[in-house]
């Protein structure tokens, strides 16, 4: 295995994309080049969770072991990919063993330099932490998926598939009857009786003022899509870390407009009831949500 710091050529990894200049600019600055022959281990399942890798040219395969030495083949990555994000957020010990299928180019961050890059620019800790949690979610997503495919389950048939479905419901339906309690079939999400939607028009004022805060309470990949300009991205599977990080000082009684409804979810009604809890009383969903808006604002209004 060779090590060499970068050539200051700057790293043009395609996870970093989304990231501030500056913060490239650090990463190339502090990062590593490592070259590991085929078959070499790059760390194994246990080690000290100490750097995040990011692949320049190569292969490599990831897998695990029981105590009973029985090896689960999770999977193989390659160009353009990385792994080790957990070592970043925690520095937990590696969940698995990584080894070079064949000559592997490396680039190499170790968690000491991520955390220099944050006490440096904390003005983007935010950014850098979303990033790395969608990549967290991403790999672990792509190792639950192979590790699933080594086990063949028995086809379903769709007349099955129905037959269960249809089962399941009937019996949710008596339970309901017979029980004064009930359970919903499907959750409700509720907006708080104190809160109340906001009509697009007044919305649209209220964005001309410039006094109004705007919340997209929808998932980041929405978001990035397109969003009303100037609009805080509070998505619900991280509200508590985005909250605490960007909105915790933010006067209380600063007008809120929350949107954010997909065809899955209300995401918008569960932010407002959230922020409601926090101590913002003045909080409104956004009648018509991003359609309205692009139908009412016109595209200068949508970022």
């Amino acid at each position: 295995m060779t090590n060499n710091h970068n050539n200051g050529n700057g790293i043009e990894h395609p996870i970093l994309k989304k990231l501030p200049f500056e913060i490239r600019q650090e990463i190339t600055r502090m990062a590593e080049e490592r070259i590991f022959p085929a078959g070499t281990t790059i760390f194994e399942q246990g080690d000290p969770g100490d750097s995040f890798f990011m692949i320049k040219s190569g292969k490599v395969r990831i897998f695990r072991e029981t105590k009973d030495l029985m090896m689960t083949e999770l999977t193989h990555l390659g160009p353009g990919e990385s792994f080790g994000e957990m070592a970043l957020l925690t520095g937990a010990p590696r969940a698995a063993t990584v080894e070079a299928v064949k000559d592997t180019h490396l680039t190499v961050l170790s968690k000491a330099q991520f955390d220099s890059i944050l006490q440096r620019y904390p003005e983007v800790s935010l950014s850098l932490i979303i990033q790395m949690a969608s990549w967290l979610i991403e790999n672990d997503q792509m190792l639950e998926l192979e590790k699933t495919r080594q086990y063949q389950p028995a086809k379903v048939s769709i007349l099955d598939y129905f037959l269960i479905i249809g089962l399941s419901i009937l019996c949710a339906v008596i339970f309901n009857h017979s029980n004064p309690n009930g359970i919903d079939l499907f959750s409700k999400v509720v907006l708080n009786h104190n809160l109340a939607e906001i009509p697009i028009n007044a919305a649209i004022t209220d964005f001309k003022l410039g006094n109004t805060l705007f919340v997209d309470a929808r998932p980041s990949n929405f978001y990035d899509e397109q969003h009303i300009p100037g609009a805080v991205n509070l998505p619900i599977s991280l509200f508590d870390i985005i909250y605490m990080m960007s909105l915790s000082d933010t006067d209380k009684s600063r007008k809120i407009i929350v949107y954010g409804r997909t065809v899955s979810g209300k995401y918008d009604v569960e932010a407002a009831n959230k922020l409601y809890l926090r101590g913002h009383k003045n909080v409104f969903i956004l009648k018509g949500g991003m359609s309205s808006w692009k139908k009412e604002g016109g595209a200068s209004s949508i970022d």
